[in-house]
């Protein structure tokens, strides 16, 4: 293994709750050994990332009741498709390249698991996408 790929595994976290079966299918597969670990590192770039996202819109966001901060971060991620492949891009760049093999087969599915296990992921810290109003 060369040194890169040594380094981006060894930095990844363990998930014990990603089971890998037998009897899953590929893409399942991808996601449970390859997305998640490399999502949860990434969290922290991942939240900086959106909060810098919706203060460059107006900061809207921030103002939102909850239920109307869930359909932004949907709505923010499926539709704007910049801020979708810059996203994309931080997850992709952990990938060994295997996985980037891998990932090229069948591209368009795994990106959208790969989006949706990051809108999830947002939406289960919603509490962290706080704005700090400055006075």
């Amino acid at each position: 293994m060369d040194t890169r790929t040594t380094d981006l595994l060894s930095v990844r976290p363990e998930i014990p709750s990603a089971s890998v079966y037998d009897s899953m299918s590929k893409d399942e597969r991808f996601q449970n050994v390859t997305l998640r670990p490399i999502i949860k590192l990434q969290n922290d770039l991942l939240l900086e990332a959106f909060i810098n996202y919706a203060n460059k819109h107006k900061g809207v966001f921030f103002t939102l009741s909850l239920e109307k901060r869930f359909l932004y971060i949907d709505n923010a991620i499926q539709k704007d498709i910049k801020f979708r492949n810059s996203l994309k891009g931080m997850v992709i760049g952990q990938f060994t390249v295997d996985e980037y093999l891998i990932y090229i087969e069948n591209s368009s599915a795994l990106n959208k698991r790969m989006m949706n296990l990051v809108i999830e992921r947002l939406k289960d810290q919603i509490q962290l996408l706080e704005h700090e109003i400055v006075a």
